[in-house]
């Protein structure tokens, strides 16, 4: 008898189990479309966000084709591999919009060559060029977008998020923007990635200041954020390791 209970038992966990996965993959096939559209529309409106456009799931895609002019994938020797304007391949192939800086960062650190994205955009009536940027912060991942004036050089705008920094902290580097408060990212506006010579020197954080310092030029650093320095010096990090791959295109292009 206890034979037949457990056999009995054995069966129906069987089943169960099965029943359970079996509706867990549907959902999960039935979400899917969904979950990559949200995905899709959150990207939209954080490449919008660098320059200064708010958007929502309602209007990322309308706003997006409206200031987002061309898209372009180049590589660190400043050669444009592909060209995508008015939702058409007009030059090469790939799409900035699909690329994975994170894949594309760890190619080029394996010397394998990476492909980089660059949103080209106008506002204002001038052109801005938006670069995804992508590190890691003090526990995980740190990203976001950088947007440049028509010089590319001077800082138009930029926006960053994160996966678990600590809030009030390193969390820091999201706040959105506030009117009346200046926040994180809104040091980053006017600031220049080239120096009065022609050389690639970034954008730094600075602990204590920018003013309290000599070593980094008022145009070239921002405040770090107090109590969040190793996230501070994520942000370093991954404007420096990112935006070194567009610095070929940008002298080709000036």
């Amino acid at each position: 008898m206890d034979r037949n209970n457990n056999i009995y038992i054995f069966i129906y966990s069987s089943v169960l189990v099965i029943l359970v996965a079996i509706i867990l993959t549907i959902a999960n096939i039935s979400l899917k479309p969904a979950q990559e559209k949200n995905i899709r529309i959150e990207k939209m409106s954080n490449v919008l966000a660098a320059i200064g456009i708010k958007s929502d799931a309602t209007d990322a895609e309308k706003l997006f084709a409206k200031y987002i002019t061309e898209e372009i994938v180049i590589n660190s020797k400043g050669e444009v591999l592909g060209k995508f304007v008015a939702g058409k391949q007009v030059e090469g192939s790939g799409r900035a919009f699909d690329i994975n800086i994170k894949v594309e960062l760890k190619n080029q650190a394996d010397s394998k060559s990476g492909k980089f994205p660059l949103f080209i955009g106008e506002k204002d009536g001038s052109k801005v060029y938006i670069v995804p940027v992508y590190g890691k912060g003090l526990w995980a991942a740190i990203w976001g977008n950088i947007a440049f004036k028509d010089d590319l050089n001077t800082v138009y705008g930029a926006n960053f998020s994160h996966e678990s920094e600590t809030p009030g902290l390193g969390a820091e580097i999201s706040q959105p923007k506030t009117e009346g408060k200046i926040v994180f990212s809104d040091q980053f506006v006017g600031k220049t990635i080239f120096d009065a010579t022609g050389n690639f020197v970034s954008v730094s954080t600075v602990k204590g200041g920018v003013v309290n310092q000599t070593k980094i030029a008022a145009e070239h650093g921002v405040d770090a954020i107090s109590g969040g320095t190793l996230t501070s010096n994520g942000v370093t990090n991954m404007l420096y390791d990112c935006l070194i791959n567009y610095v070929e295109y940008i002298k080709k292009n000036k």
